[in-house]
């Protein structure tokens, strides 16, 4: 058993029996009152969201995972078709272990993999940024820079975001996976 101010962003925990993902984790201390970690963790199984308030010496199991990097080969139905880098097997990963991030995958993607004792996946993530390619936008009105205007693009794997006016069709960019932004335009 560990403490709560062991845990960090991205531990496993096991809250109420169930392995949960911590998604984002606050130190508070109120005023005048005792401080305290609010946890936001996603089921691994489900995908449910759960929120709790733990004070830093309570006891919380740490649930131990191996991390593998494996690469995105296809999609079949809710799951994802993924090998691993070093001993070539395939392995099926439910869609819903990647979140919203999963708008951002495309073929040939690596991802981190996370397995429990029992050797099944139970996470994974992209890594922070992706490098996507621009399929459809409308083109940007000139000398319309003065302020940080910003139009909707589709990217190659069918997501939608918004990119400055200067990007244009055909144009790869880079996009952050956790916030679903872009970032910048690639040489």
């Amino acid at each position: 058993m560990a403490k709560a101010s062991d845990v960090s962003r991205g531990n496993f925990i096991r809250y109420n029996g169930e392995i949960m993902q911590v998604i984002e984790l606050e130190h508070r201390t109120p005023g005048n009152l005792r401080a305290f970690y609010q946890m936001k963790m996603r089921n691994v199984k489900n995908g449910r969201l759960a929120e709790n308030r733990f004070r830093p010496d309570e006891n919380v199991e740490i649930v131990r995972v191996e991390v593998k990097d494996m690469m995105f080969s296809y999609r079949d139905g809710e799951n994802l078709v993924c090998m691993d880098n070093e001993t070539y097997d395939q392995i099926y990963i439910p869609a819903a272990a990647l979140g919203e991030s999963i708008n951002f995958l495309k073929e040939g993607s690596n991802i981190r993999v996370s397995f429990d004792d029992t050797n099944t996946p139970i996470a994974a993530e992209l890594p922070a940024s992706v490098e996507l390619l621009v399929t459809y936008t409308e083109p940007g009105v000139k000398g319309d820079t003065a302020t940080r205007a910003m139009k909707p693009a589709t990217l190659e794997t069918g997501a939608v975001i918004n990119v400055p006016l200067f990007v244009n069709e055909g144009e790869l960019i880079r996009v952050n996976t956790l916030t679903g932004e872009y970032m910048e335009r690639v040489k």
